[in-house]
């Protein structure tokens, strides 16, 4: 009872820190680490204070749609953000993009950093990248946040839905995954500078890094797999597509849904202001399951 009214002062005093936390930025540095196939993968680090917040980022992107959140965080935290493998400043040269590969980019990271205790932060294809990450560091993470994904880690494609979703990349992949941003992850009334800056950045990807990223994300069991962790999972979605909260709690330790309304596939770049308070919340809730 004492660790759980603690863990709730606690969470009251980040919140009103945060609220009058200053936006300038802290001093940040960038590094390289060779991961166990040796594709050199990039990140840049900033801030100090526990637990470290590492940020990953989604398909075809990269650790600078981060932007708007490392600078607050670090006020408070040790902040860490990734470029995966093929990605970003990271090296190229892997034949096959699996989550699994993704994930240990993360963990070697956090190994080469030394860090002991983290929180996961995971957008889109990041979440799914984060459970592998934490597979791999056991001890080390003590919770994992995702956004604007695994809303049904139960839900499983048929072999024949993907390949109608993958052939029209293999056979123009430009095309077609600029048509998928602004036909899917945008709502009518976005930003359109915002629209256009991702759709040209996930259109210039690597075609066989982002073709085969998409197909192991696609096929990958992430009920299972997040189950394994055996971690509390927050998830801060937009009400765009449904959250099965039951089918998330099954296999996750502990499951807490924050809900942004009326944002497409990106809320911490379209209103930054509300998701950062949002991850806020997040981080709290996943300090007092720590504390339970």
């Amino acid at each position: 009872m004492i660790r759980r009214r603690a863990a709730a002062v606690f969470a009251l005093v980040l919140l009103a820190a945060f609220a009058a936390a200053p936006s300038a930025l802290a001093e940040s540095a960038s590094g390289t680490v060779i991961a166990n196939d040796g594709v050199p993968i990039a990140y840049e680090v900033a801030g100090a204070g526990t637990p470290t917040l590492v940020f990953v980022h989604c398909w075809s992107c990269d650790r600078g749609y981060w932007s708007a959140q490392l600078p607050l965080f670090a006020e408070h935290h040790r902040v860490v953000a990734v470029d995966l493998g093929g990605h970003g400043e990271s090296g190229l040269g892997r034949e096959d993009m699996t989550i699994e590969e993704f994930g240990e980019d993360v963990a070697a990271v956090v190994r080469h950093l030394g860090l002991e205790r983290a929180v996961l932060i995971g957008h889109s294809m990041g979440g799914s990248v984060i459970i592998e990450a934490a597979l791999r560091l056991p001890g080390v993470v003590e919770g994992l946040i995702a956004v604007d994904t695994l809303q049904d880690v139960e839900r499983a494609l048929a072999e024949e839905q993907i390949e109608a979703f993958m052939t029209p990349m293999r056979s123009n992949y430009a095309e077609t995954a600029r048509g998928f941003v602004g036909q899917a992850l945008f709502p009518a009334d976005a930003d359109p500078e915002l629209r256009d800056r991702v759709a040209e950045d996930m259109a210039s990807a690597p075609p066989e890094i982002a073709v085969s990223a998409m197909g192991n994300l696609l096929r990958y069991p992430a009920a299972e797999r997040l189950e394994k962790t055996g971690l509390p999972l927050a998830a801060i979605n937009s009400d765009r597509f449904p959250t099965n909260v039951e089918a998330d709690a099954r296999h996750a330790k502990a499951f807490k849904l924050f809900t942004m309304t009326g944002v497409g596939h990106f809320p911490h770049m379209e209103r930054t202001v509300e998701f950062n308070q949002k991850l806020n919340e997040a981080l709290a809730w996943i300090a007092e399951q720590q504390a339970q």
